[in-house]
């Protein structure tokens, strides 16, 4: 199904810039190593103009904020948006405090974004301008199920409507949608929540796909969010084999990344169009 897309980005190996949070950056750069991407990490106001430029796409995660770094994603933003390259945004924590929901807000009114992932309680402060978080978690009130599934597809359809970027709700049901069509994704594996940085690692991937896939956003980041749940799957069925624990499933799930290629997505992924 997404031939195309892991094919650019195997022959393009996208440069991605990442302003990301420093919990999690070393994740991100193995990552996207992983995944036939490349990273640049840079967060200083001096150089990010630069470092974009020279980048295929930007990921702006807001995991760690400080008034420093939202000067730099301000200007890397608007050159990104300049060069036409794909900027993603990861609301990390939107709705936990001011700072952060102003600055997502702040962010979205002079950048134009992509594509935006977070889960579904980051997106609906992304929507409402306000929301409610359990730290950088989703609110269990919010979970995405078989139940609510039509009406957050709809929530997602119509966001992508209002911001022009595709959105991505990524949770125990994954939503990627653009205003006119939607993707429900049921890969993953519950243990990837109780390791830091998959969320950041997955919006990290997807700045790599859409780097490579500039003209089909709404795929690439489908794919990237397939593959990354995919891989959770396969770390964890290597876990349960070698009797190891969560610092191990990161590392199995970044191996499973680098070994990813058309036939296993193909053979692995649970999606469905809605």
């Amino acid at each position: 199904m997404f031939e195309k897309i892991l094919e650019n980005v195997a022959a393009k190996t996208p440069l991605v810039h990442c302003i990301t949070n420093y919990v999690t950056v070393n994740d991100c750069a193995n990552i996207l190593l992983a995944c036939g991407a490349s990273p640049i990490m840079a967060d200083d106001s001096g150089e990010v103009v630069e470092m974009t430029s020279i980048c295929s796409a930007l990921d702006i995660n807001i995991g760690t904020l400080n008034q420093r770094t939202i000067e730099s994603m301000h200007l890397a933003g608007q050159k990104a948006n300049q060069l036409s390259h794909p900027v993603v945004l990861d609301p990390v924590g939107a709705g936990a405090s001011s700072l952060r929901t102003n600055a997502a807000h702040g962010l979205l009114e002079t950048i134009h974004f992509s594509v935006i992932r977070g889960n579904i309680s980051e997106i609906k402060t992304v929507a409402q301008g306000n929301g409610t978080t359990k730290g950088v978690d989703a609110d269990g009130n919010d979970a995405v199920t078989e139940d609510n599934l039509e009406k957050v597809v709809a929530f997602a359809k119509g966001l992508s409507e209002k911001t022009g970027a595709v959105i991505a709700i990524t949770g125990a049901i994954d939503i990627v949608a653009d205003a006119e069509h939607a993707y429900a994704i049921r890969n993953g594996n519950a243990l990837m929540s109780k390791i830091t940085g998959t969320g950041c690692m997955l919006t990290a991937v997807i700045a790599g796909y859409c780097g490579a896939n500039p003209d089909n956003l709404l795929d690439a980041t489908a794919a990237a969010v397939c593959a990354m749940g995919l891989c959770g799957e396969l770390a964890f069925d290597k876990l349960q084999k070698t009797d190891g624990g969560t610092s191990t499933y990161r590392t199995y799930l970044i191996d499973a990344m680098s070994k990813m290629n058309t036939e296993l997505l193909n053979g692995g992924i649970k999606i469905e169009n809605r």
